[in-house]
C-alpha cells in the first residue's frame, strides 16, 4: 500500500463509502468533486455496493413514502424514514416501473410522464418529450431499464395504441428515443395480453406474456440489450389451476421466476433459466398454500441460506433450503409492479 500513489489510495478508500458519505465528500474540494463524479468512479462504486447492506425497501402510499433499511440479521424492516418527492406530483401517484442499480424508472400517474430517480440522491430526469415520447399508459405499456456493454443506462418502452406497437428505446448518454424493430408474434402486441416490467439478467430484458390469468397463452421475450433482438422462450410447465402468475428475479445474474397458481389458496415453484429452458428449483410443500389475500400482499422474497417471504408487516413464512446464501432481497408480485420497490443505495445518477 505503500508503494501506491496517493490517488489511488483516495479512489480506492471513496469507491467503498456509503452513497450518502460520497455525496457529503464532493464538497471537500474540487479534486475531489471532480474525482467522484468520473463514470469511472460512479462505475466502480455501483459495483462495490450491490450488497444487502445497501439495501432499502421503498412503500408509498396515499399520504407518505418512506425509505425503510432491512435488517439481515432477522430479516426484517429497521426504522422508516420519510421521503420528500424532488419531483411535483398529486396525492402520491407515482408507480414504480422498474428498478436497477439504485435507479427507479417512475410514472407520474396524473401526466402519464416517464422518469428517471435516484432516491438516494434525489436527482431525476424526465423522459417525455414533445413529440409525444416517454409517456406511459398502466395495463398497455411494458417498460425495462437496463444497462448495456458500453456501460449506457437505458430505458426500454413497449407501447401499444389502439393496435398500433411502438417500441422505443431511451439512452441516457444521449438523452434522446429512437424506434427499434419488434419481430416476434403480433398477438402478443393485444390488449388482451398482460405484459410484465422488464427483468434485467445477463445481458438480457425479460418479460412475461400472458394472455390472462385464468388460463390462456403465456410465454417470455427476451431482449438481447447489445444486438437489440427479439426472442420468445416458453414458460415453465406449471399446472393451471385457477389464477397463475410467474414472477421474474434476477439472483445473482441467473433469472428464476416465482410462479404460483392457485384461486383461493396460491402455491408457489421456483424456477431457474438454464440456456432455453427451465429447471425447478422447489416447490410446495415446503411452505403451505397462501391465502389469495396475503398472496396479495407478498412485497419481496429475501435470501440468507433459506427464502423468507415477506409482506408489508414483515415475514409471512420461512422456506428452509440447502442452498448457498445469496444475502440479498428480490421483489415479487403486486408490490413489484407499482407501490414500492426494493433498491440498493447507489450514486449513479439519470443524467449525464
Amino acid at each position: 500500500m505503500a508503494d501506491l500513489p496517493i490517488h489511488t489510495i483516495v479512489f480506492e478508500i471513496l469507491t467503498r463509502l456509503p452513497a450518502k458519505d460520497v455525496g457529503r465528500s464532493k464538497s471537500v474540494c474540487k479534486q475531489w468533486y471532480a474525482l467522484l463524479s468520473t463514470q469511472d468512479f460512479v462505475r466502480i462504486h455501483c459495483s462495490r455496493s450491490l450488497v444487502s447492506s445497501n439495501q432499502r425497501v421503498l412503500l408509498i402510499d396515499d399520504l407518505t413514502c418512506s425509505v425503510r433499511p432491512i435488517i439481515s440479521k432477522s430479516n426484517d424492516y429497521g426504522p422508516s424514514s420519510i421521503v420528500t418527492f424532488p419531483f411535483h406530483h398529486q396525492n402520491n401517484d407515482v408507480s414504480i416501473l422498474s428498478h436497477l442499480n439504485g435507479l427507479l424508472c417512475v410514472c407520474l400517474n396524473h401526466t402519464y410522464e416517464l422518469l428517471l430517480w435516484n432516491p438516494t440522491t434525489t436527482a431525476f430526469k424526465r423522459l417525455s418529450t414533445p413529440d409525444s415520447h416517454g409517456f406511459y399508459i398502466n395495463n398497455l405499456d411494458a417498460v425495462g431499464l437496463y444497462v448495456d456493454a458500453d456501460d449506457d443506462y437505458k430505458v426500454l418502452h413497449i407501447k401499444r395504441r389502439s393496435g398500433v406497437l411502438g417500441v422505443y428505446v431511451y439512452s441516457r448518454e444521449v438523452d434522446s428515443w429512437r424506434n427499434i424493430p419488434f419481430i416476434t408474434r403480433q398477438e402478443y402486441l393485444s390488449p388482451h395480453f398482460n405484459w410484465s416490467a422488464g427483468t434485467f439478467c445477463g445481458g438480457t430484458l425479460y418479460f412475461t406474456v400472458c394472455e390472462c390469468w385464468l388460463g390462456g397463452t403465456k410465454r417470455v421475450i427476451c431482449f438481447d440489450v447489445n444486438s437489440e433482438q427479439f426472442k420468445e422462450i416458453s414458460f415453465p410447465p406449471v399446472p393451471s389451476i385457477g389464477m397463475d402468475q410467474g414472477v421474474l428475479v434476477n439472483v445473482k445474474n441467473e433469472l428464476h421466476m416465482f410462479a404460483s397458481t392457485g384461486m383461493f389458496e396460491m402455491t408457489i415453484d421456483l424456477w431457474t433459466l438454464q440456456g432455453d429452458y427451465w429447471i425447478k428449483v422447489l416447490s410446495c410443500p415446503p411452505i403451505p398454500p397462501i391465502s389469495l389475500s396475503l398472496w396479495c400482499d407478498i412485497t419481496h422474497y429475501v435470501t440468507n441460506g433459506n427464502w423468507f417471504v415477506m409482506t408489508k408487516l414483515g415475514k409471512l413464512f420461512t422456506i428452509e433450503m440447502d442452498m448457498k446464501p445469496f444475502e440479498c432481497f428480490y421483489p415479487v408480485s403486486w408490490f413489484r409492479g407499482f407501490k414500492g420497490a426494493v433498491f440498493v443505495q447507489t450514486i449513479v445518477s439519470p443524467s449525464i
